[in-house]
């Protein structure tokens, strides 16, 4: 199961300033909709399973995309209906 947290849980969880967490936000390192998710205006959420995985593999971003490829691909709405 995927974790959204606001900033200050994934700054804790992750060892990483806010600013960092911005820093690698606005410069497109992490994917708007996979890393992190806007809620409103104001209110920003990180996907920390994604986040750590990214950080774990930032030497092999082929291991990464195999990361997010998983949970993109299990997703409730990449799943197949169900016929009743």
């Amino acid at each position: 199961m995927q974790l959204f947290v606001n900033k200050r849980q994934a700054s804790e969880c992750l060892s990483l300033s806010d600013s960092t967490l911005k820093k690698y936000r606005l410069n497109g390192e992490w994917i708007e909709g996979v890393h992190w998710v806007r809620i409103n205006s104001r209110c920003v959420r990180y996907n920390l399973d994604l986040i750590q995985d990214w950080l774990h593999n930032r030497g092999n971003p082929k291991a990464h995309q195999q990361a997010i490829k998983t949970y993109k691909k299990g997703l409730l709405s990449n799943q197949p209906e169900k016929r009743w």
